[in-house]
């Protein structure tokens, strides 16, 4: 499983509670993870809905290959209790 929210989300949110406006650096351009798989024989799929994930799962495991499932989040759901603007705002 790769859960990706295509940034560097610890250092980010260090970023926006210090230095609010001030990012750098914490943008990822991440690959394909699920073509990455299936270049290498293996079995990919990429969820974009949680609703999604159990028969994604299903599916990988029925592959009987090994796989690779993206989990694309959302960069706002930075931690379990705080937004990424929340934590910019300071709240």
């Amino acid at each position: 499983l790769v859960v990706n929210n295509g940034m560097f989300g610890t250092i980010r949110m260090h970023q926006e509670r210090n230095y609010p406006g001030r990012v750098s650096g914490t943008e990822l351009h991440n690959p394909d993870f699920a073509a990455y798989a299936k270049a290498f024989g293996g079995y990919g799929e990429t969820v974009t809905k949680t609703e999604d994930f159990g028969p994604a799962f299903d599916r990988a495991v029925a592959s009987g290959k090994p796989a690779i499932l993206e989990i694309q989040v959302d960069p706002q759901a930075l931690t379990p209790v705080k937004t990424l603007d929340q934590i910019r705002a300071g709240t």
